[in-house]
């Protein structure tokens, strides 16, 4: 009897979590949810020029004259810049366990 207890609520606590899962989110616009939606924002050859001539002039600026206003304003708008520019640029993100692996892998190839 009691046997027969664990092992139904062994098979009930796998279930139910498998069950839970298919519960689909009606928020979620995409079919796949593991695929995030694209957002085109792309930059063109002109302002990834001009943001970056703009980066430029604010790191070679002598800010030892601003006053702490002037210089909180001038580092949001290099974060924004920079933002700006790392979004256009496409890159591939390797979380460490993936980085592990490939450690791994390459020690043991090599």
């Amino acid at each position: 009897m009691k046997r027969n207890f664990i092992l139904l609520a062994i098979i009930f606590g796998l279930s139910a979590s498998t069950a839970f899962s298919m519960n689909s989110d009606p928020k979620l616009a995409s079919d796949n949810p593991a695929i995030p939606a694209k957002t085109e924002n792309k930059l063109s050859e002109e302002e990834v020029i001009r943001l970056t001539k703009r980066v430029e002039e604010i790191r070679d600026m002598d800010k030892s004259n601003l006053t702490s206003e002037e210089k909180v304003e001038l580092r949001k708008e290099l974060k924004e810049y920079k933002k700006a520019l790392r979004n256009n640029k496409p890159f591939i993100y390797i979380g460490g366990a993936g980085l592990l692996l490939i450690i791994i892998l390459v020690i043991l190839l090599v």
